[in-house]
C-alpha cells in the first residue's frame, strides 16, 4: 500500500507541479488577455491545463465561495410588514403588496396552458420569507452552475455571428468562451475575498477591460471593430445570464418539496 507521503507526492506532481501546467495556465489566463487562447490555437496545448477543466475549477470555486460567504440570495423583511400593521391597515396592505409575489408576474391564462406553473407559483407565494429564501437559495446553488455552463455554447454562438466571414470555426469561439468566462469567475471569486476599497476597484477595472483586450488579441480586429462587437456581445450575454438565473430560480421553485 502506498504511504501518505507517496500519495501526497503523486497528487502534487500530477495536479500542481507537472511541467508547470497550473502556473503557466493561470498566469496567462489572469494577466495576459487572450494569450492562453492563442497558445491553444497555435497548437501549444500540452503545456497548459485543458480549457474545460480550468472553467469547471474556477466556476466551482466561485459558487463554493458564494455559498460559504453567506451572501443573501433572497430576503423579505417580514418585520417591516408586521410592524406596519401596528400603524394601520392601509400601511400593512401597502407593505404586503410590496413583497415579491411570483404569481403576479405570470400571465392570467397560465393556469389553462401550464397549470403546474401556476401551482408552483402559488405554493411559493404561500411560504414565509425564511422558507422563500431557503427555496431560492437551494435552487440557485443546485441549478445555476449548470445554467451558466450551458451558456458557453451560446456565448460561442454570439461570437460566431459577430465574427462571421473571418473563417473562424465554432470550436475556436468555444475555446475563447471557456477561457474568458473562466477569467470572469476568477475575478468574481476575488471580489468575494477582497474588502471594499482601491484594490477591488482595480479588479473591477481589469474585469471590464479584459474581454475587449482579449478579443482584440485573438481576433485581430481594429479598436472600433472590437469595441462595437464587445458592446453587442456584453448586451447579449447579460440578457442570457439574466434568463439563465431566472430559469434556475424557477426550477428551484417548481421542484421544491
Amino acid at each position: 500500500m502506498p504511504s501518505f507521503t507517496e500519495f501526497a507526492h503523486e497528487f502534487i506532481t500530477h495536479y500542481v507541479a507537472l511541467e508547470g501546467k497550473l502556473w503557466g495556465t493561470f498566469a496567462r489566463l489572469l494577466f495576459r488577455p487572450g494569450a492562453l487562447t492563442n497558445e491553444y490555437l497555435a497548437g501549444r496545448r500540452r503545456r497548459y491545463v485543458e480549457p474545460l477543466r480550468v472553467y469547471l475549477t474556477l466556476s466551482i470555486l466561485f459558487f463554493a465561495l458564494v455559498k460559504f460567504s453567506g451572501v443573501d440570495i433572497y430576503r423579505e423583511n417580514d418585520a417591516a410588514v408586521a410592524g406596519s400593521a401596528a400603524h394601520g391597515t392601509a400601511a400593512h396592505t401597502v407593505a404586503s403588496e410590496n413583497r415579491v409575489r411570483l404569481g403576479a408576474a405570470l400571465a392570467p391564462d397560465v393556469s389553462r396552458w401550464a397549470p403546474g406553473v401556476r401551482a408552483a407559483a402559488d405554493r411559493f407565494d404561500a411560504l414565509d420569507s425564511e422558507a422563500k429564501g431557503r427555496v431560492l437559495k437551494d435552487g440557485f446553488f443546485r441549478y445555476a452552475p449548470y445554467a451558466m455552463f450551458c451558456l458557453m455554447p451560446v456565448f460561442a454562438l454570439y461570437l460566431k455571428g459577430l465574427y462571421a466571414g473571418t473563417g473562424r470555426r465554432y470550436g475556436e469561439h468555444l475555446l475563447f468562451a471557456l477561457h474568458s468566462n473562466a477569467f470572469a469567475f476568477a475575478m468574481f471569486s476575488a471580489f468575494l475575498l477582497v474588502p471594499d476599497g482601491f484594490f477591488k476597484f482595480v479588479l473591477f477595472c481589469w474585469l471590464i477591460g479584459y474581454l475587449p483586450w482579449a478579443m482584440q488579441r485573438v481576433y485581430r480586429k481594429g479598436l472600433f471593430g472590437t469595441a462595437w462587437r464587445w458592446a453587442v456581445l456584453m448586451a447579449l450575454h447579460l440578457m442570457s445570464m439574466a434568463l439563465a438565473i431566472l430559469g434556475a430560480a424557477f426550477l428551484g421553485v417548481a421542484l421544491a418539496h
